[in-house]
């Protein structure tokens, strides 16, 4: 056998060694390339990952930039709009996706508070306008009362019948102003103006009548059964509110048809009913005429509409500041009823008409309904009186008449029993009306100028009596005598 050499079997070894080197090395390279190839395909996925995420924040992004141009170019305007006229919609965000997400609760957080900023400015500006409206009102409600106080003086002066028919259109139309300036100054928080004595109710209609044009359509029934006044703090806020209801009321119906007045009285106060034949009103608008005669919220001048109807505003705040209500609901004649309700307690009361006579301008109470009480308890057809049992408790003791007064039968006043209005004194007429209808039948015609010269010299007597009231001091029978 022929020996290997040495140094052949050294490079087979060598060689055995190269190949399991080169083994392993081939085996690692393939587990490089195929954690290269792992890391490719991760990064591959990432990279789209990526790229979608990308696509999606440049997406929301635009979808934000539209969402805040729709705030600013759509939602704030309409915001500004709805505050001041509160039908108008306000509307939502332009993408659903962003519903109950951190941008909407964002732009909700923008729109309360551009919403609260623009209340109070709106607030503030109103408040301040209303302020210089008060202001002024005040000012020129005083000029006109002196103006008034001037017309009247010279109705007095001057006996020329064309004369003081021009100072009565004159102190007219100074009364038509003086109803707006006082109602406009009633919206802004001022004062009415006057304090008056206690005044029947039915005069403080007949008053309330007189302020409006077309006063002449105006139809009052008195249906009280007692001579009910008014307490002096509220004759002019009543007046004031009859006043607008009327005006609304002649405003909104035809110059031909009526509008009708009742006074009812009821056991716990009275009520001023306004009736008219007009086009009457929708479900909103008498919702919304509530609202502003309940005087429940604090009205803002922009409320009122341009021009403002301050009439419905102004009553609703004496509403609220005296004490009485006012209801508006459809007619059943077809148009409006207005109903001011006054309770009795405490701004009613029952004036001694012997100590303080009705106008002859106002409208006579339908007590023929209701004559007496003592005989309204007596049955049909029976001139006795019911039994005992069922007696009127009688009244008290009558008191001698003051000494010149006509002959009346007068009584003590008495406590009123519990839901009556309070009585300051009742007196029973005996004969005056027998004794009024006698002088009416029994007086003559009297010519126009018999008439003029007889006004001539009342304007005068009164006149020249009121300048001696003013001028001497008062003197005592004893002197007269």
């Amino acid at each position: 056998m022929t020996s290997i050499p040495e140094a052949l079997l050294w490079c087979l070894s060598a060689g055995t060694a190269a190949a399991v080197v080169l083994a392993a090395l081939s085996i690692r390279a393939g587990r490089r390339r195929a954690d290269l190839r792992k890391r490719l395909s991760a990064a591959e996925e990432q990279n789209s990952a990526t790229l979608h995420s990308n696509t999606e924040l440049t997406a929301r992004l635009r979808a934000t930039e539209a969402e805040i141009r729709h705030l600013a170019g759509t939602r704030l305007p309409d915001l500004t709009l709805a505050l001041a006229h509160p039908h108008v919609p306000v509307p939502g965000l332009l993408d659903a996706r962003f519903t109950g997400s951190e941008t909407d609760q964002a732009l909700n957080a923008v729109l309360e508070q551009v919403s609260d900023a623009i209340t109070k400015e709106r607030a503030r500006v109103d408040a301040a306008a209303q302020s210089t409206l008060r202001g002024a009102t005040t000012t020129i409600q005083a000029l006109l009362y002196q103006l008034q106080t001037a017309l009247q003086e010279m109705q007095h002066r001057y006996d020329d019948p064309d004369i003081a028919q021009d100072l009565l259109n004159a102190d007219y139309l100074n009364e038509q102003a003086l109803r707006r300036v006082q109602a406009t100054g009633v919206v802004c928080g001022a004062w009415p103006g006057l304090t008056r004595e206690d005044s029947y109710l039915a005069e403080l209609v007949v008053g309330a009548t007189s302020r409006l044009r077309g006063y002449e359509r105006v139809n009052i029934s008195n249906q009280l059964r007692d001579p009910i006044a008014v307490v002096a703090r509220a004759v002019e806020p009543i007046a004031i509110t009859v006043t607008e209801l009327l005006a609304n009321a002649l405003h909104h119906s035809h110059r031909e048809l009526p509008v009708t007045i009742t006074l009812q009285q009821g056991n716990r106060g009275a009520s001023v009913i306004v009736d008219d034949y007009g086009v009457g009103m929708h479900d909103d608008e008498i919702k919304a005429a509530m609202e502003l005669l309940s005087g429940d919220e604090d009205l803002l001048l922009t409320q009122l509409g341009d021009p403002p109807r301050s009439g419905f505003a102004a009553a609703g705040q004496l509403v609220r500041q005296y004490g009485y209500g006012v209801h508006v609901e459809p007619s059943p004649y077809g148009g409006v009823r207005a109903v001011v309700y006054i309770p009795g307690d405490p701004l009613l009361t029952v004036l001694d008409e012997s100590a303080q006579p009705m106008s002859v301008m106002a409208p006579l109470p339908h007590r023929s309904a209701v004559p007496d009480r003592s005989a309204s308890m007596l049955p049909t057809g029976s001139a006795t009186p019911p039994p005992a049992a069922a007696a009127p408790r009688p009244a008290p003791a009558a008191q001698p008449a003051p000494t010149g007064q006509p002959a009346a039968s007068y009584e003590a006043p008495a406590p009123p029993a519990e839901g009556e209005l309070p009585r300051r004194r009742r007196r029973k007429p005996v004969s005056e009306p027998d004794e009024s209808a006698a002088r009416t039948e029994s007086a003559p015609e009297r010519s126009p100028e018999e008439t003029g010269t007889r006004w001539a010299a009342l304007q005068r007597g009164t006149e020249s009596g009121r300048a001696a009231a003013h001028s001497e001091p008062p003197r005592s029978p004893e002197g007269n005598a």
